[in-house]
């Protein structure tokens, strides 16, 4: 079947109009009619080549939601006319350690949602800048927020399970005290579900600009990272860190802020390395740098059902496809709160 879709031919070109190919669905898949599709810095990093291993023509998005529009044979749980999601995640080994525990988001043979391996046209996966898309039914997500706010459940399929899965494996909850680093498209999502979580959260940003706006997403603090003083008044105060900056800086500056035991959780991911941190910032409290990467099925099926018992979505602005290049533009320059989405029915007024 071919279907409008948007993507690039390299990585110096911008975005343009494509058709694209997809599959015939298969006794277990599920194809769906995409609605609206997040842009995440990811898309930038993959589509320019900044990260290794790009494979051209090269179409982004994995932040999917959208209405299941015919199912395999074989398919349960699934029916047309559901309102479902796609992540990251398309395919894996499904036999693995990993994949057995639900967390196929760290088997070896994870397949993403673009730029992955496939025996379909061309040989690599194609992602959610689509008209539709076919996906095994293992990797489908229930919608159950209202339909109304489906634009704005998009990027719950990234940011949201980026931020979620390392709260939850620490911990996070009532009683504990928890930084978030960055109030971007993953920091505002941090703090959404960190207050939802019961704990107490303390924003950073490099902002002034963002202070109002970080204690309407739910800070409980806000802290300005270049005021010395703002940062030494959280001196050895924060259980955990969720750092979502996906740019190189500092982190000794917020090892200092954890109390013994705390943990610093990257999930930012940088084109190139952040600066080395000092060992005895780690060493003298036993403190530890950690990492953490979107997360696997059942906990972003988890994660999808608590937001929309608590009634979380993204903060979006909404565009059309064409004007996909403009948005990456204004993401480099931090100009978007806090998440574009793409209205994918506008991919059918392309040429």
């Amino acid at each position: 079947m071919t279907v409008k879709a948007y993507g690039a031919h390299a990585g110096d070109l911008p975005l343009q109009s494509l058709n694209i190919t997809r599959r015939a669905p298969g006794a277990h898949d599920v194809q769906i009619e995409i609605a609206f599709c997040g842009v995440c810095h990811s898309d930038i990093h993959q589509v320019r080549s900044e990260w290794a291993g790009t494979l051209y023509p090269c179409v982004p998005g994995h932040e999917i939601v959208g209405r299941v529009s015919a199912v395999g044979a074989h398919v349960s749980g699934v029916k047309a006319g559901d309102l479902v999601g796609v992540g990251c995640i398309v395919d894996s080994c499904r036999h693995c350690a990993d994949c057995d525990e639900g967390l196929e988001n760290y088997c070896d043979h994870m397949v993403g949602t673009y730029n992955g391996p496939t025996p379909d046209a061309p040989g690599h996966t194609l992602g959610g800048y689509a008209q539709s898309i076919v996906v095994h039914e293992r990797y489908v997500l229930h919608i159950r927020h209202p339909e109304e706010q489906l634009a704005a459940v998009a990027p719950l399929l990234c940011a949201g399970i980026t931020t979620w899965s390392p709260l939850r494996h620490w911990g996070v909850g009532p009683g504990h005290k928890v930084g978030v680093v960055g109030i971007g498209g993953l920091g505002h999502m941090g703090i959404k579900l960190a207050h939802a979580m019961g704990a107490h959260v303390v924003a950073f940003t490099t902002s002034e600009s963002k202070r109002e706006a970080a204690r309407a997403l739910g800070a409980d603090e806000v802290v300005v990272s270049r005021n010395a003083a703002e940062m030494a008044a959280h001196t050895k105060s924060l259980d955990f860190i969720l750092n979502t900056v996906a740019a190189p800086h500092d982190l000794d500056a917020f090892f200092t802020l954890l109390k013994r035991d705390g943990t610093m959780a990257l999930v930012g991911a940088p084109a190139t390395p952040h600066p080395s941190p000092q060992v005895f910032n780690l060493i003298m409290k036993r403190r530890s740098l950690a990492g953490s990467m979107i997360g696997g099925i059942p906990e972003t099926q988890e994660m999808l059902d608590f937001c929309a018992e608590h009634g979380i979505v993204a903060d979006i602005e909404m565009i059309r496809a064409d004007e996909i290049n403009a948005a990456y533009e204004r993401m480099l320059q931090g100009d978007v709160k806090y998440r574009f989405v793409i209205d994918n029915a506008t991919l059918a007024m392309a040429p």
